[in-house]
């Protein structure tokens, strides 16, 4: 059994990611901004990724860390809010001092090599973004970034299978529930050191 801090675990990839390790019978906190929005979720604890303190205070004892949180919940939200342009970086700061010996992070497709660029609105949301993997790459730790394709689908069913690619933008689709199989196991038996890849599914 591994022991797994979720970071966002109230959004779509974080519940995705809780449910399938506790499926395979680790043990995960839940790590939430606001536990009244989210009472639903198992050993939630409420943190700021972006907080140093706090995070190294949850992970204590922990053997792995997933980054799914997003500043905003769903598209409009996000156009709307005036973000930190260090928001990302200051959350990879936060799990590397924190000591955890791996990070799992959710990276984001129009980030990847030959993506098409956001929409203006969004612009700031993808550099912040950006900014927080380079951030990643100066450290020492463990680390990965699994970026799923722009087709990622809350409704679809688990496959339990997909593939990896490197850093190059792959056209496809994914399922949350699959994104949450590739984290687990970039957890388990991790195979991509330091690196981003993309990670899809065209079945």
């Amino acid at each position: 059994m591994t022991n797994i801090a979720v970071f966002g675990a109230g959004g779509r990839a974080g519940r995705a990611i809780t449910a399938e390790a506790l499926h395979r019978g680790h043990a995960v906190t839940t790590v939430v901004r606001n536990l009244a929005r989210h009472r639903d979720l198992p050993a939630a604890v409420r943190g700021d990724i972006t907080d140093a303190a706090q995070v190294a205070a949850i992970v204590r004892g922990h053997d792995a860390a997933v980054n799914a949180v997003s500043p905003a919940s769903g598209p409009e939200e996000l156009a709307q809010l005036e973000l930190d342009p260090q928001f990302f970086v200051r959350a990879a700061d936060a799990l590397v001092r924190s000591g955890v010996s791996r990070i799992v992070a959710i990276g984001l497709f129009s980030n990847m090599e030959g993506a098409d660029p956001l929409p203006e609105q969004f612009r700031a949301f993808g550099q912040a973004h950006a900014a927080g993997l380079a951030r990643l790459r100066e450290s020492d730790t463990d680390w990965v970034l699994l970026t799923p394709p722009a087709m990622l689908l809350m409704d679809s069913p688990r496959l339990g299978h997909y593939r990896l690619g490197g850093e190059a933008a792959e056209e496809g689709i994914l399922s949350y529930a699959d994104l949450a199989v590739a984290v687990v196991d970039q957890i388990e038996k991790p195979t991509l050191h330091r690196a981003r890849a993309a990670v899809f599914n065209n079945a």
